[in-house]
Formats: C-alpha cells, structure tokens, sequence
C-alpha cells in the first residue's frame, strides 16, 4: 500500500512539473526558481566574485581590465537590483566601481587597443553611464561618454576598414561580426537614455539595420561571422538581446522599427523550433547532437521575455517557451549559484569542430550576466531598464 502511494505521489510531482513547464504564466513560479529570489543570489555572488579574465573566474590568469562579460554581469545586476527596489545591492554594485577611478585606474580598457575586437574594450563606458543615470555624478557621464564618442572619432592612424565605415557615418569599430550588436548598440543606447541626445540613438539603430541586412540569414539566424557559417548560441544571443534592447527604446514612429522588429520576430520565430523540449538551446542551435549551452539559452529566454511583455511575441507561445528555458536554467546553476555549462569566450574559426569542441565552464560571467538579465525582466515590466 505503501509503494502505491509512493507511486501516486511521483506521478502527480511528474504531472505538476509538466504543468509547470507548459503554463505561459511569467509572474508566479514553483518554489526554488523564483526570480526575485534567484536574482539576489546572483547579484550578491557576483558582489563577492572578483573581476574576471573575459569571464573565467577561476583565477588562474590576471585580469587584463574589466572586460565585457564583467560589463554584461554589473549591467544585468544594477537592471535588477532597482527593478526590485533593492538599494542596498545597488549602492554595493556602484561601491565596487568606485576605486576604477582611483586605485584601480589601470583597470579601465584603452581607448586604441591593437586587437581587431576594439568593441569588446568600449562596452566598459554602459555601466559608468547607466550609474550616471542614478546617481547624476557627472565624473561617471565624462568617461562613459570618452567611450561612447569614441566608438564614432576615428583614430589618427585608422587600420583596414575603419576608415571606410567612418566616412559612410558608422563606427568605425564596424566589422559585421554578431557580437558588435550588443558591444555597440547598448553602449550608445545608454549614452542616449544619460543625455537624451537621439545622435546615440540614431547610431545605435543605423548600425543595427546595417547589420541586419549584411548578415542576417533567410532563416532569421546569423553566422559567428562571414567567414565563419555557424549558428553559435551564444553569439545569435548577442543579436537577439541588442534587438529587443533597441526596440524598446526605440520611438513607435521611428521608420525603422518595422525593419528592426521584422528581423526580431523571424529570429524568435526560428528560435521557437530549435529549443529542445527541456528548455535549452544547443551550442549550434541548428546541430541535435551538439551539448545544450546555458549562457545562449538564457539570452533568448531574456529576448522572449521582454517581447512577451512589450506585446511584440504572442503571450501563451513564446510565455510557454521563456518559462520553460528559466525553469531549465535555473537546474543549471550550482550550490553556490554558478551556471553550469556556459562555453568559454569564442573568437570565429571555420571549423565544426572549434565549435562544438569549446570548454565549458561554470561560473563564467558570460552566463552569469544572462541569469541576471532574465531574473530582471522576469522582475519587472520588461519596458524599461
């Protein structure tokens, strides 16, 4: 009798998980993955976790400067600490940036450095700016701004195409690489939203719908790069966050929001097909037999979310798919709240095997940052930041 009840009990756990999974419902989740729970969590590991080498926190190497998976994560974690009203993390998160100014100074990314991947040294200039937009110190809006007018002030030696983007009035840090539309939009999209001046928002959407139509696919995914025909996870995550970022700051009369938008919505559309029925996504989204990567998966979990609550994606298929990845997601992270199976920071490489052959880490910012941003949409309305 016992075993029979025993049985009764797993079948209706096994059922209520089911249920859990296929409900569209985006605000009330099951114990243990609650997002305003979780979201402290991660924000006060990555408060206690120095800054990364490109997002290894192993320690192992020096940290060079605050590279662009700490830019992800101290993003990720400010958006939710005020969507959640938590000022104490917040004034926590803005202590940490402080010594940048003074005793940590080298830690700042050169504004001319020699390797061709330039954005990942600018994006630094988001966090400085979008503190400036809480606490209206205006030494935090001069060096964001360095960065973000940098990204437009070609160099007086310009190397390989710079000088040509510049002169058609693009960065000239342009290099059509899927990575670029988070490295250069959110930078100038929060030197928008700290001046109000739409020349940042003008650039942001331009380089967009250059992007767009260079190197988007029939099928609404983009390769790593040109040279490099693969649909990496984590790179179309780049793309799929800096369109719904730029969408929804973007005005409803601005005429291109419909090119914008469309693109998102086929990319979403081909995302719905590849999820696999836990949640997940797969290192190549298009491969079945390659390993389900957590830091792509919960970056288009964090792009459905927010077009799910804008009114952009269709509440009860795409709610249905964001709770599902959040659900999974959450099963990844360790006791101490790192993301499991997060694949290292990738350069291109035309080769199947450099893909689906990356090491995978645990704890790296890159899947850190991407938690952090869904527990913050999950937490808030999704239409601002």
């Amino acid at each position: 009798m016992k075993k029979a009840t025993c049985i009764v009990f797993a079948m209706l756990f096994a059922v209520s998980g089911i249920l859990a999974q296929k409900s569209y419902d985006l605000k009330k989740f099951p114990p243990g993955s609650k997002p305003e729970e979780i979201g402290v969590k991660l924000v006060e590991r990555y408060l206690d976790t120095p800054h990364s080498h490109w997002g290894n926190i192993d320690g192992k190497n020096k940290t060079p400067f605050i590279t662009y998976p700490d830019v992800c994560a101290w993003l990720g974690a400010m958006w939710f600490t005020q969507a959640t009203e938590n000022e104490e993390l917040f004034n926590r998160l803005i202590e940490r940036f402080e010594p940048l100014f003074t005793t940590q100074k080298y830690l700042l990314p050169e504004m001319r450095p020699k390797p061709h991947n330039v954005v990942d040294w600018y994006v630094f200039g988001a966090v400085p700016l979008y503190i400036y937009r809480k606490n209206h110190d205006p030494k935090y809006l001069e060096l964001g701004l360095k960065y973000a007018d940098g990204q437009w002030i070609l160099p007086d030696v310009p190397r390989g195409d710079e000088k040509k983007w510049h002169d058609q009035g693009y960065s000239w840090q342009t290099r059509l690489w899927i990575d670029d539309m988070f490295m250069i939009t959110d930078l100038q999209a929060q030197a928008y939203l700290a001046t109000g001046d739409v020349k940042y928002l003008n650039r942001t959407i331009e380089e967009m719908v250059l992007y767009l139509d260079n190197i988007q696919r029939p099928n609404g995914l983009f390769y790593h790069a040109p040279d490099a025909p693969f649909f990496w996870a984590r790179g179309n995550g780049w793309m799929a966050v800096g369109m719904a970022e730029l969408l929804r700051i973007m005005p409803k009369d601005n005429p291109h929001k419909p090119r914008i938008k469309a693109a998102y919505l086929q990319m979403m559309e081909t995302l719905l097909r590849y999820q696999a029925y836990d949640g997940m996504w797969r290192q190549l989204i298009d491969d079945p037999a390659s390993w389900r990567e957590s830091s792509g998966s919960a970056m288009f979990t964090y792009a459905m979310i927010l077009g799910v609550k804008n009114g952009w994606l269709d509440k009860k298929i795409y709610g249905e798919a964001a709770r599902k990845g959040w659900l999974a997601l959450v099963k990844y992270l360790d006791e101490n709240y790192n993301l499991r199976e997060v694949c290292m920071g990738t350069g291109t490489k035309n080769s199947y095997k450099h893909y689906i052959g990356r090491p995978r880490q645990t704890g790296d910012l890159h899947g850190q940052a991407a938690m952090m941003w869904c527990a913050y949409a999950l937490c808030s309305d999704g239409k601002s930041e």
